[in-house]
């Protein structure tokens, strides 16, 4: 089998077997800021397992599935995974991708779910992205800048800063923190890569709300959760960076 097949299959198989843990983190974490994080199953039960029963499947004591869909979350990390070992290759910042992205997934669960994207999840993206990128720089073959990646999270978090504070209502403060780790990851690219992934994050965000308004479901002034589509420029973004690195 071709490298690079087999490189992909084996990035698939890590995201669907990530996947399918994503829907217990994200129905815990799916609550309002002043509430606490769900501790018991729809059902009552504890969740129990390991890590203080935040790692496991989302399944209650009785056998109850709960939480997002498993297999829609499975197969939606596969697919994310298996398209950034497309696109990166053999290089060795792919291990920080598959690692990072489904944390990722789980922050766009959890930002549609109950629009918010938790310190606990945004902070250490950015600290993780930022330190394993530094651990990759020293290794051979690698194609990207540490610096720039750095300098990317100051920016873009720093650039979404002044956002929150012309328009709170528009940029909530957890968009700043996550646009640290994002920058992150982009800049380790460049800053071709940084724009691209900031502007096709606006551009998702923009034309959901334009379809939301168009079908009736939402007006003008309506919030919508804007993490995932952040996300899902900045993947687009990374995609295409490190397809041309």
């Amino acid at each position: 089998m071709d490298l690079d097949l087999w490189l992909t299959l084996v990035a698939a198989l890590w995201g669907a077997a990530a996947g399918l843990l994503v829907p217990r983190s994200a129905y815990r974490f799916s609550v309002e800021p002043d509430e606490p994080w769900r501790d018991r199953c729809p059902e009552g039960h504890l969740i129990t397992g390991g890590a203080r029963g935040w790692t496991g499947l989302a399944r209650c004591a009785d056998g109850t599935w709960y939480g997002p869909g498993t297999p829609l979350l499975s197969l939606a990390t596969a697919l994310v995974c298996a398209g950034l070992a497309l696109a990166t290759g053999t290089r060795p910042e792919l291990a920080v991708w598959l690692l990072l992205a489904p944390l990722g997934v789980l922050l766009a669960v959890v930002d549609f779910t109950v629009q918010r994207l938790p310190d606990v999840l945004t902070l250490p993206l950015a600290g993780a992205a930022l330190a394993l990128l530094g651990a990759v720089a020293v290794v051979p073959e690698h194609a990207g800048d540490w610096l720039t990646a750095l300098f990317g999270a100051l920016a873009l978090g720093g650039a979404y800063f002044l956002l929150f504070l012309i328009n709170p209502n528009g940029m909530g403060f957890g968009d700043v923190k996550l646009a640290l780790g994002l920058g992150a990851v982009l800049g380790w690219y460049g800053w071709s890569v940084v724009f691209l992934g900031t502007f096709a994050g606006f551009l998702f965000g923009g034309l959901y709300g334009m379809g939301l308004v168009v079908v009736r479901r939402a007006g003008r002034k309506t919030s919508i959760p804007f993490g995932p589509f952040l996300i899902a420029g900045a993947y687009a973004g990374l995609l295409i960076g490190a397809y041309a690195a």
